[in-house]
């Protein structure tokens, strides 16, 4: 039975997980500070403690009109923006699979896929301390979630991390250069642990169409007509997941019927 939350008091969790969300963008490329040391969150520019009326989600961004206290500097949008994401997200989840089991799960992955989308656009690295252990927790909560069986999930992570592996090798006998990162087979792995067989022939279709439209998109933008241009492509597989997550059955149900005349 779901356990009933006001959807308020949900959106506003959401938002002090995106807060926590924030802290593990900036910190995780990062090899001098980790998430939990230093406790107390600083601003980049000037490394000024805050205090604790300045952490409040949202409410302190427009409180502070978006500027550091002491030193003026501006606050990165980025902040509020991914604060807000993850409070439509811990919404749209309670709303779509009930304050549950799977709620939690798809939330925590949503959630995982939001850090990962930001460090990769900053820095083309997918951090192997969310991709890794989630493969794992991905194929354990398959014994517990009704969407999802546990052989569909070890499937989903074979196809998944063994066929961007195949891809990036035969990319790299044949070009000498790499195609495809690591961190996206592992990233996707841990998409198939999740999400099973046909999510990931979801995620893999849906990545493909929006990163060859944005590739386009760039190289018509830069006029830089070259197949070596390197966009990061671990937020076009977040993003097919996340669309795969509340509106996957529903699509793939639809493209069938389509592809039969119906």
């Amino acid at each position: 039975m779901a356990l009933f939350l006001p959807d308020i008091l949900i959106f506003f969790i959401g938002l002090c997980i995106g807060s926590f969300l924030n802290v593990c963008i900036y910190r995780l490329p990062r090899e001098n500070i980790s998430v939990n040391h230093p406790k107390r969150s600083m601003c980049p520019q000037c490394s000024t403690q805050l205090h604790y009326w300045e952490n409040i989600p949202l409410i302190s961004y427009v409180f502070l009109m978006g500027k550091c206290r002491t030193c003026k500097s501006p606050i990165p949008i980025r902040y509020p923006v991914v604060e807000l994401i993850s409070a439509f997200f811990a919404l749209a989840t309670s709303l779509k699979y009930g304050w549950t089991f799977s709620g939690l799960i798809y939330y925590m992955l949503l959630s995982s896929l939001v850090v990962i989308t930001f460090v990769d656009l900053d820095y083309q690295i997918i951090p192997n301390i969310i991709s890794l252990p989630g493969i794992v927790l991905g194929f354990l909560a398959s014994f517990f979630l009704p969407e999802i069986s546990y052989t569909d999930s070890l499937m989903g992570i074979l196809v998944g991390g063994g066929l961007f592996y195949s891809i990036a090798y035969i990319f790299m006998v044949i070009r000498g250069i790499e195609g495809m990162g690591m961190g996206d087979m592992k990233l996707l792995a841990m998409l198939g642990a999740f999400l099973g067989l046909k999510g990931v022939v979801f995620i893999i279709f849906i990545s493909s169409v929006l990163g060859t439209i944005t590739g386009i998109m760039v190289m018509v933008h830069t006029r830089s007509f070259s197949f070596k241009l390197k966009i990061p492509y671990g937020p076009f597989l977040s993003i097919a997941a996340m669309v795969y997550i509340f509106w996957g059955k529903f699509l793939i149900f639809h493209y069938v019927m389509w592809l039969k005349g119906y």
